[in-house]
C-alpha cells in the first residue's frame, strides 16, 4: 500500500498534498498538531465554544477533498485539535457544498482534563502540574488502536494522536497487521516517524547551501511510503517535484525528536532504531527496514497546557549614521526604565550586520504575570519616539497570553476513545 504525508505542521503548504493525491496514494495523512498548537486550540475554544479546531481546516478541505474523495484517497488528519466534533461538522459542510458523497469519522477521547490529577509531577521538572499555573488543557496521545474503528470513512478527523500513530493505523488495517504483533507495530511506526514531518524528509529543513544543497526547493514535493508485506518500506516523492529523497534526508528524519534511539516511546510500541537501515534503491527512492521494538507502554503521555503569564514583544527601527549606536542606547534606556518592575526583559539589536550606519531594529521582549504589566513594556518602547535617541520609527507592539506546555503520564486504562460517524449524502445536500 502507498501512504502519503500531506502536511507536517499546522501552517504547511497545500500544493504538495494535492500532488500526492494526483500521483496516487491509498491514504493521505495531514499531521497538523503540536503540543503548543492544541493548547492554543483549547484557548480559542474557551473564548468561543465553536472554535478550537485547526483554523485552516475549511480552506484546506475546500481544495483537497474535491480531488481526494473522487480519487479514492482516504484523508486522515488531527486538524480536529481541541474540537474534533466541530471539525467534523465543518468537514461535512465542505463536502456538501462541493457535492461530494461519503462518510466522515471523528475520533474523540484524548481530552483528559477531568481525569488528570493536578498533583501529578511534570516529566520535565518533577514539579506538580498545579504549581506551573492554571491548567487549561490536558490531552493524551492516543494510539493507532483508537483510529482503527474509525477507518471505515473517506475522511478521518482526530484530536491529539501520536504523530506516527496517524500512519500506523491505516498501514495496519490495509496490510492486515495485528497491533499486538510487536515487529509489525514497530515497522509501521518507523514508517510513520519518517513521514510525519512531510517535507523534512524530501529536503525541507535539510537544505544548507554549499553544505547540503537541495534542488528545486521552491517546488518541494512531499513524501510517500510504499509499504511491503515484510515490513520494509520505500520512501519516495512524486516524479517531477522538487527536493530529494536520499539516505541523508532519511537519516536526519530518523533522528528527529528522538532522545533515546533504543527506546522511542509511542502509544503503539517502544521503538528501537539500532538495527534500522536506509538504502538507496533508485532516484529519490530509499528503502527503510530493520525496525525493532518492545510492547507498548501501559501509560500514555499527556500534553498539559497552563496559563504562563503574558508576553510583550515590541520593536523600533533606527537607520542612517550611527544607527547601531542609537539602537543600543535605546536598549539601555528601556532596560533601565524597566529595572525593578519584576519583569524578565530581553533587549536585542538586530541587523546592521557589522555596518554601524546600516538599518537595524531594537527588539524588546518580556514575560509578565498579567496583561497590564506586559503593556507597560510596550509603552516604554513606544515612548522612545520622543524620549529616546534620535531617529526612531516604525514601532510595533504586541501583547498576548502565553500558554505554557509540560508533559505528564496517565494510565492507559484511564483513557477511553470514541468514534462518531457523519454521513454526507443526497439527503444532506
Amino acid at each position: 500500500m502507498r501512504i502519503g504525508s500531506g502536511a507536517g505542521f499546522a501552517g504547511d503548504r497545500l500544493e504538495p498534498a494535492l500532488e500526492l493525491v494526483r500521483a496516487g496514494v491509498d491514504d493521505l495523512v495531514l499531521e497538523c498538531l503540536a503540543e503548543r498548537t492544541i493548547a492554543l486550540g483549547q484557548q480559542r475554544r474557551l473564548g468561543d465554544p465553536d472554535q478550537g479546531y485547526d483554523p485552516l481546516l475549511r480552506a484546506r478541505f475546500e481544495r483537497l477533498l474535491p480531488v481526494a474523495v473522487p480519487n479514492g484517497a482516504r484523508v486522515i488528519t488531527n486538524m480536529g485539535a481541541a474540537h474534533p466534533l466541530r471539525a467534523g461538522e465543518v468537514t461535512r459542510e465542505v463536502m456538501t457544498a462541493a457535492g461530494l458523497v461519503g462518510r466522515i469519522s471523528v475520533v474523540t477521547g484524548d481530552d483528559v482534563l477531568d481525569r488528570l490529577d493536578p498533583a501529578t509531577a511534570a516529566l520535565e521538572d518533577g514539579i506538580p502540574l498545579a504549581e506551573h499555573g492554571e491548567i487549561v488543557s490536558a490531552n493524551a496521545y492516543l494510539g493507532a488502536e483508537a483510529l482503527l474503528p474509525a477507518l471505515d470513512a473517506d475522511v478521518v478527523i482526530t484530536g491529539r494522536v501520536a504523530d506516527p500513530s496517524l500512519f500506523v493505523a491505516p498501514i495496519a488495517q490495509r496490510m492486515g497487521w495485528d497491533l499486538d504483533d510487536v515487529p509489525r507495530a514497530a515497522a509501521a511506526t518507523l514508517v510513520g516517524h519518517v513521514l510525519e514531518c512531510a517535507g523534512q524528509v524530501t529536503g525541507g529543513y535539510f537544505a544548507d547551501p554549499g553544505v547540503k544543497d537541495v534542488p528545486g526547493l521552491a517546488e518541494l514535493g512531499f513524501p510517500f511510503a510504499d509499504v511491503a508485506t515484510d515490513g520494509s518500506a520505500t520512501i519516495g516523492k512524486p516524479d517531477g517535484t522538487g527536493g530529494m529523497v536520499t539516505v541523508g534526508t532519511v537519516r536526519e528524519q530518523l533522528l528527529y525528536e528522538v532522545t533515546d534511539p533504543t527506546a522511542y516511546r509511542t502509544p503503539d510500541v517502544v521503538l528501537d532504531f539500532r538495527e534500522v537501515r536506509a538504502e538507496r534503491t533508485g532516484s529519490d527512492r530509499v528503502r527503510i527496514s530493520g525496525a525493532r521494538g518492545r510492547a507498548r507502554p501501559e501509560e500514555l503521555k499527556v500534553s498539559v497546557g497552563y496559563r504562563a503569564g503574558h508576553r510583550a514583544e515590541c520593536g523600533i527601527s533606527y537607520a542612517g549614521p550611527g544607527a547601531a549606536d542609537r539602537a543600543r542606547l535605546a536598549a539601555d534606556v528601556v532596560t533601565e526604565r524597566l529595572r525593578g518592575a519584576g519583569l524578565r526583559v530581553r533587549a536585542d539589536v538586530l541587523g546592521a550586520m557589522g555596518d554601524p550606519d546600516g538599518e537595524c531594529r531594537l527588539r524588546v521582549a518580556a514575560i509578565a504575570e498579567d496583561r497590564m504589566a506586559a503593556q507597560t513594556v510596550c509603552h516604554e518602547v513606544e515612548s522612545l519616539y520622543t524620549n529616546g535617541p534620535a531617529g526612531g520609527g516604525g514601532v510595533r507592539t504586541d501583547v498576548r497570553e502565553v500558554i505554557g506546555i509540560v508533559s505528564a503520564l496517565i494510565p492507559r486504562s484511564d483513557v477511553t476513545s470514541q468514534v462518531t460517524f457523519l454521513e454526507v449524502n443526497d439527503a444532506t445536500a
